[in-house]
């Protein structure tokens, strides 16, 4: 290891040391201040020790929440903590302050460390420190799909206890409330809440509202089943078991399926993000050995390909980041973003910006208007018509001024290159000598000379500058060859530096990147439409196993399967929406209707099953095939989610490792290649003019 670099571990090792001991004597402050004071009396005479963690990260969160940055992060970290914890604030506060504290642990080095690798490259400093954003949006996902995954699996061990409970008391409500007194299972809360519906005055009004608010799916299924338990009571099965319990046990049998499948989607998805993002580290130090290494690359990696190289792989490696990101969705929590004023909502409240606005935005009725609203449905978007377009008009504002920077760039990176960069033959032959070196600066000095004083003459011929050479005291012993070799040096160097400026023909670019920009947000529509329509049969199986739930209950009826169908659908939720409003100007019409909007068979199966429970057939004679083929079903579901998994992988993959791969033979294998058998080329040339 060499001395340079040593001595940068070094300062960064102390860095890291300076910020912890900063950020202690800053925290230990803000601690002894009297609005923290209730934090501790929350838990007074409760400690074991003097040392409490859970104080602590208390006293954290209160601390990292007035940082105007970080508050950010917090705010909406909390937002997906306070669904799955059900107004605990205590403990909410707790977990969002535990995450936050990890990913600052993690970040804080790391931007250290950024900053020493690519403080030579400002351009790349700032794209590595926005990938950090990223990162901590990453690592927050993970943490709350953790807790989210640990509430699933309690819930197993809750409605185990469930079960016993019923047995002992026989009654709903009080089976729930023995289940809720457990404190040791985060998920009691659930059930406390629920019991609290069970015994409201309004419980279905009530229900209502936890459907809102409930973390899963299988939460909003036990409670509706409970709910309907106590009003119409329990019955027995034909095989005398109670079909309370049996519903208890279908939707187990659902979560385990759910947790198994969610367990492989981390698996192969643990790192994937993380690897889509990791090439742009080591850009910097893959230039710097290939420099090291192989000197004839520096016009390469100075120059303006090697400056659209890196610029590419930063673009691609940003989409694959977002696309595997959005490729591993598990259903868990997402209300991480603030929907009801995000910075659209407060971007479009601006007169100017509304105007302009709905003036693009597609009217109502017409095609587009359709389409897009389509798209957005299909694809289960939260954002309004509105918001999108402003999203749209974002990216083709970001892409078109990118792309001006870059260009912009790519002048001042030739010029600087001409202006700085001695001239030499950089070949596979071997570095400069220090004569070399030295008479290569000194006639770079004066071909920068000549240079100023011709740069903003557009007339200069080379004929100009060769008097002007012949003239210098520097050239007064070389032979005539020198000096026109010179001149002409400087000559070329001179008209490349004066057409170095923003043409035309890059405006038109520019405006064609924005263009493509602006349809970037439709696009990730469009994928999320595509993932979505890889869960088609996961979701029409989770509809079999509702109806098999409710089938068997009195009073059922198939506007109430079809409202559970509506509340627990995600992808086909628009047509049943739309079936269920339509239900009372006509069942079967309705249901006619559905049946056109969908096109997937077994859905189809479903519905065709529905129109005969409205005038021919009992509902539980229309689907006693759910009941006899119930193993069946399971079966092809468990294979369903394993060729969902199998094919996410495959697409993960692909997505996840192209940035290395195009870091590897765009910006290492290719240049090196090319720019290594042109040089070789040029060397044997010389070998034979020699020769």
């Amino acid at each position: 290891m060499s001395n340079a670099v040593l001595g940068k571990l070094i300062i960064g090792v102390l860095a890291v040391f300076g910020v912890i001991v900063v950020a202690y004597l800053i925290l230990n402050k803000f601690l002894n201040k009297k609005n923290t004071k209730f934090v501790a009396s929350l838990v007074d005479g409760t400690k074991a020790k003097s040392f409490s963690k859970d104080i602590f990260y208390q006293k954290v969160y209160l601390f990292i929440v007035r940082i105007p940055f970080l508050r950010r992060y917090i705010l909406k970290l909390r937002r997906r903590l306070e669904i799955i914890n059900l107004e605990d604030e205590y403990l909410t506060r707790l977990q969002t302050a535990q995450i936050m504290f990890k990913a600052l642990i993690i970040v804080i080095p790391l931007t250290i460390i950024i900053i020493l690798i690519t403080k030579g490259n400002i351009v790349l400093m700032a794209t590595l420190l926005l990938f950090e954003l990223f990162f901590i949006e990453t690592f927050m996902t993970g943490a709350v799909d953790k807790i989210d995954n640990k509430i699933l699996k309690e819930q197993i061990n809750m409605f185990s206890e469930m079960r016993h409970a019923f047995h002992e008391f026989n009654l709903v409500e009080e089976a729930v409330y023995e289940v809720a007194q457990n404190d040791e299972l985060e998920v009691s809360k659930q059930a406390e809440k629920i019991y609290e519906i069970l015994i409201a005055d309004d419980p279905e009004m009530e229900l209502e509202k936890y459907y809102d608010i409930a973390p899963n799916a299988y939460l909003k299924e036990f409670a509706g089943i409970s709910y309907l338990t106590k009003e119409f009571g329990d019955r027995k099965d034909k095989d005398g078991a109670s079909l309370y319990l049996k519903n208890l046990n279908n939707i187990t049998q659902e979560m385990q399926i759910e947790i198994l499948k969610r367990e492989k989607l981390d698996y192969v998805f643990q790192s994937l993000a993380m690897i889509a993002a990791l090439p742009i580290l080591f850009l910097e130090p893959i230039k710097n050995w290939a420099l090291s290494m192989f000197s004839f690359t520096k016009q390469f990696y100075d120059g303006k390909l090697g400056f659209v190289i890196q610029m590419l792989l930063i673009v691609v490696t940003f989409i694959c980041y977002i696309l595997v990101r959005k490729l591993k969705d598990n259903g868990s929590v997402d209300t991480g973003r603030d929907m009801q004023n995000p910075w659209e909502q407060k971007l479009y409240s601006k007169k100017i910006v509304k105007k302009f606005i709905d003036k693009i935005v597609p009217k109502e009725g017409t095609k587009e208007y359709r389409l897009k609203i389509k798209l957005m449905k299909e694809s289960a978007t939260k954002l309004k018509m509105e918001w999108l377009y402003i999203d749209r008009c974002a990216y083709a504002l970001v892409g078109f001024l990118v792309t001006v920077f870059i260009f912009w760039q790519l002048h001042n990176l030739t010029i600087d290159f001409i202006k700085n960069e001695p001239r030499a033959d950089y070949d596979l032959l071997g570095m400069m000598s220090a004569k070399e070196e030295k008479k290569a600066s000194t006639e770079l000095e004066i071909h920068n000379k000549y240079l100023e004083k011709y740069q903003a003459k557009k007339g200069t011929t080379e004929d100009m500058i060769l008097k002007d050479l012949q003239k210098d005291e520097y050239y007064s012993t070389a032979t005539d060859e020198e000096i026109a070799d010179a001149a002409n040096w400087i000559y070329e160097d001179l008209k490349t530096i004066q057409n170095e400026y923003f043409k035309a023909f890059e405006l038109l670019i520019a405006f064609g990147v924005g263009t493509i920009a602006y349809y970037g947000p439709v696009w990730l529509l469009m994928f999320q439409k595509m993932m979505r329509q890889m869960e088609m049969e996961n979701e029409v199986m989770q509809f079999q196993t509702i109806i098999l739930m409710l089938m068997k209950i009195e009073r059922v009826n198939v506007e109430m399967i079809l409202e559970w169908l509506e509340r627990y659908s995600n992808i086909y939720r628009e047509p049943i929406s739309k079936c269920v409003n339509n239900f009372e100007s006509g069942p079967w019409e309705a249901l006619e209707e559905l049946k056109n909007d969908v096109a997937f068979p077994q859905l189809i199966r479903i519905v065709e099953s529905l129109q005969s429970a409205v005038e021919k057939i009992p509902i539980r004679q229309a689907f006693d095939e759910l009941d006899t083929e119930r193993a069946y079903y399971q079966e092809k579901r468990k294979e369903s989610n394993e060729r969902l998994i199998s094919r996410k992988s495959l697409i993960g993959k692909v997505v996840g490792f192209a940035p290395m791969v195009a870091m590897f033979v765009g910006y290492l294998i290719a240049p090196l290649c090319v720019i290594g058998l042109l040089s070789m080329t040029d060397a044997f040339a010389n070998m034979t003019t020699m020769m």
